[in-house]
């Protein structure tokens, strides 16, 4: 038997992925309009890429680091929940939560990009996933 905290585990990997290959669809085209070749770049950021490329072909890749960052939390927090046995009931919808927020978060930030609503939604997130790491405490301890 498994823990349902690990179907929203699941469904933000999946989410990761769908941003990594919107990123790339982006990306690629707005490279060669600005007349980057890849086979010529050596050793070039993020940074680079943010001052030659539009702005909005940016925020996907923006959004992609983005998840990978917090979201490390929310996958061990939540191995831990699965493992402590804890990961049904309330944890779960708590990391449903989580999940969709960052969704969310994800949509506006590729989009429109508005700070304000991106920042609330990035607050509610870590909220979300302060109350699952109390939860985690709470399990092992």
């Amino acid at each position: 038997m498994h823990s349902d905290i690990l179907r929203p585990m699941v469904v933000l990997i999946g989410w990761t992925l769908v941003m990594l290959a919107w990123m790339i669809a982006t990306r690629m085209p707005a490279m060669k309009a600005a007349g980057i070749d890849l086979r010529t770049l050596i050793g070039s950021k993020g940074a680079d890429a943010d001052r030659a490329l539009p702005a909005h072909a940016q925020w996907k890749a923006h959004n992609y680091n983005h998840l990978m960052e917090q979201p490390t939390l929310f996958y061990a927090v939540c191995t831990v929940i699965a493992l402590s046995g804890t990961g049904n009931g309330v944890n779960a919808w708590l990391a449903w939560g989580y999940v969709i927020v960052r969704v969310v978060h994800s949509a506006l930030q590729a989009t429109v990009n508005r700070v304000a609503p991106r920042f609330a939604l990035f607050l509610l997130s870590s909220l979300l996933l302060a109350a699952l790491t109390l939860h985690a405490t709470m399990a092992v301890f």
